[in-house]
Formats: C-alpha cells, sequence, structure tokens
C-alpha cells in the first residue's frame, strides 16, 4: 500500500478553482486507488493537502495514471498553487484503526 501525497500553498482564494481543476478528470485515475483525500488547513484556508491511498506495487502506481492525464492537470493548476512543499510515494508501513463502536 501506497500514499501519494502533495502539501501546497495555494494563491489567496483559489480553492474552490483549484478544487473544481483538480478533480476534473478524476472518473480516469488509476483503479489501484482506493481513496483519495483533499484537506484545507483550517488556519491557513490556502494550504492544501492531496493525498490518494493505493493498493498495488510502486510500478502499478507509476503506470496507472497516463502521463497526459497528470501533464493536463497540473497545466490546469499551476496558475492557481504558489508553492508545494512535500511531494513524493510513501509506503504505508503502519495503519491503525479503531474497531467499530458497538450499541
Amino acid at each position: 500500500m501506497f500514499v501519494a501525497l502533495t502539501a501546497r500553498t495555494l494563491e489567496r482564494d483559489a480553492f474552490e478553482s483549484f478544487r473544481q481543476a483538480f478533480l476534473e478528470d478524476s472518473a480516469n485515475w488509476p483503479p489501484q486507488l482506493v481513496r483519495f483525500t483533499m484537506a484545507r488547513n483550517v488556519d491557513h484556508p490556502d494550504e492544501v493537502s492531496c493525498f490518494g491511498l493505493f493498493d498495488g506495487t510502486v510500478e502499478e502506481l507509476r503506470a496507472g495514471g497516463s502521463r497526459a492525464d497528470y501533464d493536463a492537470q497540473q497545466a490546469r493548476i499551476d496558475g492557481l498553487v504558489a508553492s508545494v512543499g512535500t511531494d513524493g510515494m510513501f509506503e504505508v508501513v503502519e495503519t491503525l484503526e479503531r474497531p467499530a463502536a458497538t450499541a
């Protein structure tokens, strides 16, 4: 299992435009993507972290989306992003989940 993670600071008040541009072709995302999350900093709303949880190998992750789709997405969001912090693929080495509460 892998997590693709990118933390960005957006241009001021660009969140809604960024969100729409980023998700525009999400129907074409790799089938190994089991969950995607876009999180916004509650104290600094122009800071956004996006991460996807992939169930597969590194090779499948890298081959899952076409370069053209990725490049098109980056072109759509480029003018909305002021800076990029963390950006990479991380192997999941530990997961803890709370058991479901019983009634």
